[in-house]
């Protein structure tokens, strides 16, 4: 009497590891741009809150709040916030610095910077690799190495469309 064998032949498997391969090789930079993307987005929304809190603090007391080096020029980048930063601010107008302590989506500091006049302020991430940009675009950016920028209500430079 015969028996007869069941399963998976070894060419069959192959395939079917090569199609699991082929579909991940795909997937997978996708997946990376997704995780930059939100990343982004989260810093802009973070920055978009702390700017709010800073509205709200300038409308009752006519003018911006110095986080720790108020005579620096507006359009430096500024100083990195902490935990620390903004003791005026939480817990009236903010319950907690966004991220960390003020951190970005990537868990880097977030920059602030306020004119000596403190009437004009930025908010600043440098991005995923957290190296200053020497100059901004003012407007949209593809590249999610690009400073982020929020000064006096709106954005300045921001990631837009398909990111590199």
């Amino acid at each position: 009497m015969k028996r007869e064998e069941s399963g998976f032949t070894l060419i069959e498997l192959l395939i079917v590891i090569a199609i699991i391969g082929i579909l991940a090789s795909i997937s997978i930079p996708n997946l990376l741009n997704a995780v930059s993307r939100g990343r982004q987005k989260k810093t802009m929304a973070d920055m978009r809150t702390l700017a709010t809190a800073l509205e709200a603090y300038a409308v009752d007391d006519n003018h911006y709040p110095s986080a720790s080096c108020p005579s620096a020029a507006f359009t430096a980048e500024g100083s990195a916030l902490t935990s620390a930063s903004f003791t005026s601010l939480v817990p009236t107008y903010i319950s907690q610095l966004p991220g960390k302590g003020g951190t970005d989506g990537w868990n880097h500091p977030l920059y602030y910077n306020l004119a000596t006049s403190r009437t004009s302020y930025n908010i600043r991430s440098r991005g995923r690799d957290n190296s200053a940009q020497a100059s901004l675009t003012c407007g949209t950016t593809t590249n999610f190495n690009d400073d982020i920028v929020y000064s006096n209500g709106s954005f300045i430079q921001w990631p837009e469309g398909m990111q590199r």
